[in-house]
């Protein structure tokens, strides 16, 4: 994983993210893209494995709604990411081509059976 590759994790993931796991996930996925994505899908299923909302006694109300949405946006925003720097030509292309050229085409005509 060179530089580039970590800085984009970084300002996907956040500057605190522990390099070393997102090095070793990096030689395991291949992909920075792939990284960001098992590390938001983990962060996701971690706020999912608790109540998004926790009132105590009427006192305090925790809600952690915005939050799991901010997650889901930037799951999808990753999967979108046109600038991912280990991948040049920037996501799946699809490239159509003709397999031969319209000067070249001949014409067949089936009149059945008579």
């Amino acid at each position: 994983m060179d530089a580039a590759v970590l800085a984009w994790l970084l300002a996907q993931l956040g500057p605190t993210t522990d390099q070393t796991d997102l090095q070793t996930r990096y030689t395991r996925l291949g992909t920075a893209r792939a990284v960001a994505l098992e590390v938001l899908n983990e962060r996701r299923a971690t706020l999912l494995a608790e109540p998004l909302q926790l009132t105590v006694n009427g006192v305090a109300t925790l809600d952690q709604s915005a939050n799991l949405t901010g997650l889901e946006r930037q799951i999808a925003s990753v999967q979108d990411a046109t600038d991912a720097p280990d991948e040049p030509t920037g996501g799946d292309t699809l490239v159509i081509a003709p397999l031969q050229s319209a000067h070249r085409r001949r014409h067949h005509h089936w009149h059945g059976w008579r």
